[in-house]
């Protein structure tokens, strides 16, 4: 009886971790494209003219997706 609870309980987590990841990478990704919206410049053309403070910018929001994945798998499986 108690290791039915436990599969549901796992599969609810599992679910929770997946859902978890998605919103995580859309949010970032919006966030990628809010972020070159509002700017005066493009992204994609600076990182290609080799400008490091862009790609600082993008390694961050590259640094917040694993952040974003790693909490919420971490909690989720916890």
């Amino acid at each position: 009886m108690e290791s039915e609870w436990l599969d549901v309980i796992m599969i609810r987590n599992f679910l929770y971790a997946i859902l978890g990841v998605g919103v995580g990478v859309i949010s970032s990704v919006l966030t990628y494209k809010l972020i070159n919206r509002i700017t005066r410049f493009d992204i994609p053309n600076e990182l290609e003219k080799g400008n490091l403070a862009v790609g600082v910018v993008v390694s961050g929001i590259f640094i917040m997706i694993g952040l974003i994945v790693g909490l919420i798998i971490g909690m989720s499986l916890n």
